[in-house]
C-alpha cells in the first residue's frame, strides 16, 4: 500500500511539472510522456490518452525484462498519470519561460526519481533506461538524457530552437534530480549470513536479475552452520532482497557496502 502512495504521489508531481509549467510554453518532457506531450499540443486529443496508449507495448516489455512486480507498479503510474494529465488544467504558474523549464525539469525529475525508489517507473523510456542500466554502468538518469536527444530534435523542428534549449535544459535537469533520488547506478555488494540459504538462494533467482555467490559457514558463538550469500546489486534492488531474505530468515544477517569497481559479468543473462 505505502508503495501504491508513494508511486501515485510521485505521478502527482509529475503531472503538476507538465500541466502547470512545461505545456504552457510548448516546452516538451522525456521519452515517451515528451511525445505525448508533442502530440497532444498537434493533434485536438488529450495527452494524457497519448501517455497512456503509447505505454502499452513498453509495459509489455517492462513485464518481460523486468518482473512482474515493477510493471505492476508503473501500470499504476502510468495510470495514475495519465489521469492526472487529464483532470489537471493547463495553466502557467509564471510568465517566465526560464524558470518554467527549470522547476518543470526539476518537479519532473523528482516525482519519477521518487516512482522509480518504489520500484516502478513512469513508463516508457524509463523502462528501456533501467533495462540498459541493469546489464552497464550507465545511469539511468543519463540514458535518459541521452536518449531524449531526438525529443529536443523534433522540439526545434516543429517549434524553434529556442523552444528546444528550454526542452533539453528542462530534460537535463530532470535526468539529475532522478539520478540524485534514484541512484540505482550506485553498485552495492551485499552478504546475507543465513541458516536458511537454499530457500533465500531459490526465491532471489526467480526475483532478482544477478548471480548468487554461495560459501559455508558456521556463527562463531553459537558454532550453528550457516551460508553466506554474496550479491552485487543496485541499490534500488535492495529493498526487494531484504524482503525476501526477511520472509524467510527473520534472524538473518545482512552487511551492505559500497562497490567501488567491478571486473568481470555484472548481470546474470
Amino acid at each position: 500500500m505505502k508503495k501504491n502512495i508513494m508511486v501515485i504521489a510521485g505521478s502527482l508531481l509529475v503531472a503538476i511539472a507538465f500541466n502547470f509549467f512545461l505545456v504552457p510554453f510548448e516546452i516538451l518532457s522525456s521519452g515517451v510522456s515528451g511525445i505525448s506531450i508533442l502530440l497532444g499540443l498537434l493533434t485536438p486529443f488529450d495527452t494524457g490518452v497519448f501517455n497512456l496508449v503509447l505505454n502499452i507495448p513498453i509495459l509489455i516489455l517492462g513485464y518481460y525484462k523486468l518482473g512482474k512486480e515493477i510493471t505492476i507498479n508503473t501500470l499504476v503510474c502510468v495510470v495514475t498519470l495519465s489521469i492526472f494529465l487529464y483532470v489537471l488544467p493547463v495553466i502557467s504558474l509564471t510568465d517566465n519561460i526560464l524558470l518554467s523549464a527549470i522547476f518543470g525539469g526539476v518537479l519532473g525529475g523528482i516525482g519519477i526519481g521518487v516512482v522509480m525508489k518504489f520500484s516502478a517507473t513512469s513508463g516508457g523510456f524509463d523502462i528501456i533506461a533501467m533495462i540498459i542500466s541493469r546489464t552497464s554502468n550507465f545511469s539511468v538518469g543519463l540514458l535518459l538524457t541521452g536518449m531524449n536527444g531526438v525529443i529536443v530534435l523534433f522540439s526545434g523542428m516543429i517549434f524553434d530552437w529556442n523552444i528546444a534549449l528550454y526542452t533539453l535544459l528542462s530534460i537535463y535537469l530532470t535526468g539529475r534530480m532522478i539520478d540524485k533520488i534514484h541512484t540505482s547506478h550506485i553498485k552495492l555488494t551485499m552478504q546475507i549470513v543465513t541458516t536458511k540459504g537454499e530457500a533465500i538462494r531459490q526465491e532471489l533467482l526467480k526475483s532478482i536479475y544477478r548471480g548468487i555467490t554461495i560459501t559455508d559457514g558456521y556463527g562463531g558463538y553459537t558454532n550453528e552452520s550457516k551460508q553466506i550469500l554474496m550479491m552485487v546489486v543496485t541499490r534500488y534492488e535492495t529493498l526487494k532482497i531484504k524482503e525476501i531474505v526477511r520472509s524467510h530468515d527473520e534472524k538473518a544477517f545482512i552487511n551492505v557496502f559500497e562497490t567501488v569497481e567491478i571486473d568481470g559479468e555484472f548481470a546474470r543473462n
